[in-house]
């Protein structure tokens, strides 16, 4: 069923709950370590996680609120918010209409529309509304009479158009005055007030400014000029403006990080009441009441950044202080003048711990309505939240009536409260649903207005796509009630106010781009990420992990130019250094990482990963090649060793972490005293070359180290007693005798920070003796930059980090682009760091050069000047891909065998899968891509052929599959996907990586992945140390909320390139997205989109239930939307806009914005923790997790209404993906997003297009993927004999015979592979059973 809006709206039909299938389980997990990592989960939860305490807060109904309260005297919450961390930078200066290409005009004509928030003009009754981001005037005579309508509808005139996204229209008092929200300029919502014609729509239609012939040329040649990247002149500008309808309109309040919507008039018409929007570390803006002075008409007054006057402060959860004030994610709305200083609002009341959660009962109600007394500070809740809720405060013309929306079961009620009696009256139940299960910065239902005849009175409101007219009358008792309950008059009934109107809107140029995957196939592949560097005591040579494994690299060869370098062009290689080595090793089929110099010596101390027996350490030296082998360590998971120099005796101190359970690894085995422990070895001579090495006397030393945070340990002044412990945000000294430790220290949302080891770690002695306070220099990373602090900058009371203006005294960022995994050398004079294949390096003492830069640069800390310092190494390491050793073994296994033949070795690598049912997905219609009886023929991993029974006959020693009839169809792409495993210290097969084959996943694309380590992961997928898709990720997501560690301005061009560049770089040409989440400025997110287009990205971004900037999104070109649009069901106007544009659509229905996520239903309705299949490959706890059942009814799920939104705009030529979020049980996931996909009018074949041939288009990657077409990879996905792919129940996709990646065949159920070797990887003891 499509459960929308009441049954008196004629919407309905559709689908009954569907039958729950044979057991299938689920599963559910949460990041568990600390600092970035749970930042990283914070943010995957704002995409629509949902939060474990949902259950326990809405299980029970809420206690009643209190009536009211005195705040006259209590202190404000936000006396201490001082609002200035954010934005980093003043943005550059950026026009939105002009500074970026809008090429293509989009005009239809529409008789509906979506989500359209109204006003109501107080003398005539004009209605003016919104609609996609353009408004409109529409006469009174559209309800009041017969007048100017054309074929029964009247033509709604358009008032303001353009580039500009503009909404919320409001009438001021008299009419002269029209407030409305605007992201004109730089692209930030802010309000805006121009003045309306006495003469109402007719005046202000702006098409009579384009009436002449004339005039219309000069509007062609002016878009031409813009088109060409002409800079718009004065004389354009002016013309511009008057075409939009602008050309008198001023903006009343100034953001450029927070932002404003919902004005409302000030009954003298001299100011208007706003919600002020802030981030918190989560995107999700929690509201304040702000008053902002509106000045005379054509007064060109300049407005402050930031200028206003706070009115209603958010509150404070018990138990928080004054300086939590920013984090408080919840707040008020909707605020609305109930007389000189009287307001009334709304404001959800049941996140009450200061933390937005998702999935929340509707039917137990979310938001109540408020009123508060400026004057006396009294605050009384003029509507409770119990039941259905209360939202979008509406006041009559008299004040005497509140109008409110509320959820009453199936049905949506508009409701008045008359304030004088205190009585309710449901007048109508034909509303579309509320917004209130989500955060609704749109308001939680569009605003509506009385009309201002006081002997007719009615509402005008929009519902279903339509602007009604709710007649209303007085009863006995004066209160205004729906006019039915008082006549037997059937015209007394809600009816729609038909309507038609023109819509023209500027598009951008959807952003498109291909990457050819095969490429990834052909010849050695390198390897472009790195990850735990260490330099050795000069800064002379380095060691680091990639793809699983471990290299060393002498530096000082590099010819490289600094301030030339482009990161992302791979001509930097020719040329210029010698390729990094292997580090000597016992195991060549192992995973090694944490290497670490031996000081004095040549060897190197790295460790070895085995997924049975967990860590090993071995000693290589780097001179003789030789290694051995260190016993003495138990079971466990040891990370970060490293040894002290050297000592008269020849015995030598090693430190190291051991670090509890991981996502990979479970915390099933080995968890005990994780932290540091130390212990003594002995050098080997040179003359054993083989045996093993003693870890002796090895102890647990007390500390308040974190191990899941970033751990990296080094001797302080090269003595073998004292350590420091370099965290994400700390630098500890900790005594290794005693345990005793001091912060040497602090960094403010830092990933990174290290202290230098030489002789600069002053004791807590010699500071009480008054000397220096931090004798050593500092480096940190810093909103993705390194930054150097020197000695005297350093202080370990104050936290440091790199905003301008708060910053340590002469910071100095020694990063171009970005950089990552920074540390000193062992004397402490060279400084180094990570960007993609980059190795970065700087002799200190050549900073003092700069100094004068470093000192003027304020914004960006002399990074002009300190780049020409650099060294620069390219890290020139490679790996055979998959297919070239799937030849290979397929080789090897013919000429060990007993077919060995000059023609079966021809064949040795090829694959005939016969008697199959094909849908290839290569043509997008059934018809062409439906064959019966057919034959796929892969040769070293690519399709060679398909065709009829006899493809493939006579290739003797091929290796044979019998389809039995089954289907055969391409890989499926998740577009959507997440996991947790990317950030464990260990490079242990993952077991979500074969979880995802399993169910036949051969291509993911991860929207929020860490940029360097998401590519070490695929690193060790691709050199294969471990099966797993296909993976493509954004990298780390280009964020617009108030999280110190990942927050990005995007404040100018050069930013908006480097951040692209530091994703980019990292995966070369494998990096082909990146994802802006809730950056608030349309500026920063079309610099972004100008960046692409030089680097060659595709957009994929997400606006967190922000319908407006989802509607920018789509018409500045963006690739795809990620979620869904947050109004759940389209109309006319957004389905053409969003159809015609060319961006797609990946809506996530698993976790859907409104109401109960399909996670849950499917956690409720099939037996998760039993299944079989989930219980071979996934941790059993989490399966445990993510058991439950919802009393919650069936409509409550407002993702039937997107699935068919989806669905209808599919059938008009969109393309829709299928992205399972990462949800839990992964795999399985999928194949309920698939479900939940056809559940909205799609058919299986459209759902399995949308799962596979659709994304690979979207994502330019159908030349290799997405079809079964000769040339393509050989990515395809078996079903057993006797499932209908076409007819029966699409859940049933889930049960797959074969999944085969790049020609490689894995029994989807067990995940033993098949060909060309049979065998199967080792899983970590992950579980207990």
């Amino acid at each position: 069923m499509v459960f929308e809006t009441s049954k008196s709206n004629s919407e309905k039909g559709g689908f009954p709950p569907p039958a729950t299938t044979e057991e299938v389980s689920t599963y559910r997990y949460s990041y568990q370590t600390k600092s970035r990592r749970l930042q990283l989960v914070a943010v995957k939860l704002v995409t629509c996680l949902c939060l474990a305490s949902w259950v326990y807060r809405f299980a029970l109904p809420t206690p009643p609120l209190p009536t009211k309260y005195s705040g006259a005297f209590l202190d404000d919450p936000a006396s201490e918010f001082a609002d200035d961390d954010f934005p980093l930078r003043a943005h550059d200066p950026w026009d939105i209409s002009v500074d970026f290409p809008h090429p293509r005009t989009l005009s239809y004509e529409v008789t509906e529309g979506t989500w359209l928030r109204l006003d109501v003009h107080p003398v005539s009754g004009d209605i003016v509304f919104d609609m996609a981001g353009d408004i409109y005037c529409l006469p009174a005579d559209a309800y009041l009479g017969a007048a100017g309508r054309v074929g029964g509808r009247t033509e709604a005139v358009p008032v303001l158009t353009g580039v500009p996204h503009d909404a919320d229209p409001r009438f001021s008092p008299a009419g002269d005055k029209l407030a409305f929200k605007s992201d004109a300029g730089l692209g930030a919502d802010n309000l805006w007030v121009m003045p309306w014609a006495a003469d109402g729509c007719t005046a202000m239609d702006i098409r009579a400014l384009v009436n002449s012939s004339h005039e219309l040329e000069l509007r062609i040649h002016d878009e031409e000029q813009l088109a060409r990247g002409m800079k718009e002149t004065g004389e354009r500008r002016l013309r511009r403006l008057t075409r939009e309808g602008r050309v008198n309109a001023q903006r009343i309040t100034n953001e450029t990080y927070n932002w404003v919507s919902d004005p409302r008039w000030h009954p003298s018409g001299d100011k208007v009441v706003a919600t002020k929007w802030y981030y918190s570390s989560r995107s999700l803006g929690a509201g304040e009441g702000w008053e902002f002075p509106v000045p005379a008409v054509n007064t060109k007054s300049q407005v402050g950044a930031g200028a206003g006057k706070r009115l209603v402060s958010k509150s404070l959860p018990m138990g928080w202080t004054k300086a939590d004030y920013i984090e408080q994610q919840i707040g008020h709305e909707q605020f609305i003048w109930a007389g000189d200083d009287v307001l009334i609002y709304a404001g959800n009341v049941r996140d009450v711990d200061g933390s937005y959660t998702y999935s929340k009962d509707v039917h137990k109600g979310i938001y109540a309505i408020f009123q508060r007394n400026l004057t006396t500070g009294v605050e009384e809740t003029l509507v409770d939240a119990f039941p259905g809720g209360a939202s979008r405060p509406t006041l009559s013309r008299d004040g005497r009536t509140l109008a409110f929306v509320r959820r009453v079961r199936d049905k949506e009620a508009l409701v008045l409260k008359d304030l004088k009696t205190g009585t309710l009256h449901h007048v109508w139940y034909g509303l579309t649903y509320d917004l209130s299960t989500i955060y609704a910065p749109m308001g939680t239902y569009p605003s509506f207005a009385f009309t201002p005849s006081s002997s007719s009175p009615g509402i005008i409101i929009w519902a279903a796509g339509q602007i009604w007219h709710v007649p209303l009358v007085h009863n006995a008792e004066g209160e205004l009630v729906a006019a039915t309950s008082a006549t037997n008059n059937a015209d007394f009934t809600p009816k729609v106010i038909p309507f038609t109107a023109h819509i023209s809107k500027k598009l951008a140029e959807t952003r498109r781009m291909k990457t050819d995957v095969r490429k990834f196939e052909l010849g050695p592949q390198r390897v472009r990420a790195f990850t735990q560097l260490a330099l050795d005591e000069a800064g002379e040579c380095a060691v680091f992990a990639g793809a699983g494994q471990t290299w060393v690299q002498v530096l000082g060869d590099s010819l490289i130019n600094p301030t030339t370098l482009d990161p992302i062009d791979d001509a930097n290689f020719l040329g210029t250094s010698k390729p990094a080595q292997r580090i000597p090793h016992l195991h060549p089929s192992s995973g090694y990482y944490s290497p670490s110099f031996v000081p004095a010596s040549s060897f190197v101390l790295h460790a070895r990963w085995d997924n049975t027996h967990f860590s090993s350490l071995e000693l290589g030296d780097l001179e003789s090649g030789q290694a051995w082998e260190v016993v003495g360590l138990p079971k466990g998971r040891w990370f970060g060793a490293v040894v002290s120099g050297s000592t008269e005796n020849g015995v030598r101190t090693v430190v190291l972490v051991k670090t509890g359970g991981d996502v990979l690894t479970g915390n099933v085995v080995a968890t005990a005293q994780t932290g540091v422990w130390v212990g003594e070895i002995t050098l080997p001579s040179l003359s054993c070359s083989q045996g093993t090495i003693e870890l002796n006397s090895l102890h647990y030393v007390q500390s308040s180290v974190d191990p899941s945070d970033v751990v990296k340990l080094s001797f302080v002044d090269g003595k073998a007693s004292e350590v420091l412990v370099q965290q994400s945000d700390s630098v500890l000294r900790v005594s290794l005798r005693d345990g005793a430790e001091e912060v040497v220290a602090r960094g403010k949302g830092t990933d990174e920070l290290i202290f230098s080891p030489s002789g600069s770690v002053p004791s807590k002695f010699s500071r009480l003796a008054g000397r220096n306070q931090a004798g050593g220099g500092a480096a940190f990373v810093s909103l993705f930059h390194v930054y150097y602090a020197s000695p005297s900058s350093v202080d370990s009371e104050k936290a440091m980090w790199a905003k301008p203006g708060k910053a340590p005294k002469n910071l100095a960022r020694l990063s171009g682009d970005g950089g990552h995994d920074v540390v000193f050398s062992g004397d402490g004079s060279v400084i180094g760091w990570f960007l993609g294949p980059y190795l970065h390096t700087l002799p200190l003492s050549r900073l003092p050069s700069c100094m004068g830069a470093i000192e003027a640069d304020t914004s960006n800390f002399g990074i002009d000047c300190v780049r020409s310092l650099l060294d620069v190494a390219a890290l020139d390491v490679a790996y055979t891909p998959d297919i070239q050793r799937l030849s290979n073994e397929a080789r090897e296994s013919i000429a060990d065998g007993p077919q060995k033949s000059i023609a079966a070795e021809s064949n040795a690598d090829v694959v005939i899968i016969h008697n199959a049912t094909v849908l290839s997905m290569e043509n997008g219609v059934l018809t062409q891509d439906l064959r019966s009886g057919a034959s796929v023929v892969i040769r070293s991993g690519v399709v060679e052929a398909v065709g009829g029974p006899g493809v493939g006959e006579g290739l003797t020693g091929a290796f044979e599959i019998n389809a039995e009839g089954g289907y055969v169809v391409p890989g499926f792409i998740d577009s959507h996907a997440h996991w947790s495993g990317t950030e464990d210290k260990y490079p242990a097969t993952s077991w979500e990586m074969q979880t995802f084959l399993a169910y036949g996943v051969t291509t993911l694309h991860n929207p929020s992945l860490h940029n360097s380590l998401g590519y070490v992961e695929r690193g060790r997928i691709e050199s294969g140390l471990m099966a797993g898709p296909r993976l493509f990720q954004t990298g780390t997501i280009i964020y617009g909320a108030s999280e110190y560690s990942f927050h990005q301005d995007i404040a100018s061009l050069r930013e908006a390139r480097e951040a692209l560049v530091r994703i980019k770089a990292e995966g070369g040409d494998a990096s082909w997205s990146y994802k802006n989440y809730n950056l608030p400025t349309r500026a920063a997110r079309q610099r972004l989109l100008t960046a692409a287009r030089q680097v060659g990205m595709l957009c994929v971004p997400e606006g967190g239930m922000n319908y407006d900037w989802d509607l920018t999104y789509i018409m500045d070109g963006m690739t795809t939307i990620e979620h869904n649009i947050p109004v759940s069901m389209l109309y006319d106007d957004i389905l053409t806009l969003y159809t015609m544009s060319g961006t797609g659509s990946t809506p996530t229905h698993i976790v859907d914005y409104g109401g109960m996520f399909g996670e849950q239903y499917l956690w409720a309705t099939e037996d998760i923790p039993n299944d079989p299949k989930l219980r071979t490959h996934t941790r059993h706890d989490i399966l445990e997790g993510i058991s439950e059942s919802t009393s919650r009814p069936f409509n409550s799920m407002a993702l039937w209404n997107v699935s068919a939104s989806v669905a209808n705009m599919v059938h008009r030529g969109l393309r829709a993906h299928i992205g399972a979020h990462g949800e839990p049980p992964l795999g399985l996931m999928y194949h309920q997003e698939m479900f939940y996909a056809r559940a909205g009018g799609l058919s299986n074949y459209e759902v399995i297009r949308a799962a596979t041939a659709d994304a690979a288009i979207t994502f330019g990657l159908f030349d290799s993927l997405g079809s079964i077409s000769g040339g393509k990879l050989a990515d395809l996905v078996v079903f057993p004999p006797g499932f209908d792919l076409l007819q029966d129940d699409i859940r049933h996709t889930r049960n797959i015979r074969y999944v085969i990646r790049g020609g490689r065949i894995w029994d989807a159920e067990s995940m033993a592979e098949v060909w060309p070797v049979k065998r199967k990887q080792v899983l970590p003891p992950f579980n207990a059973e």
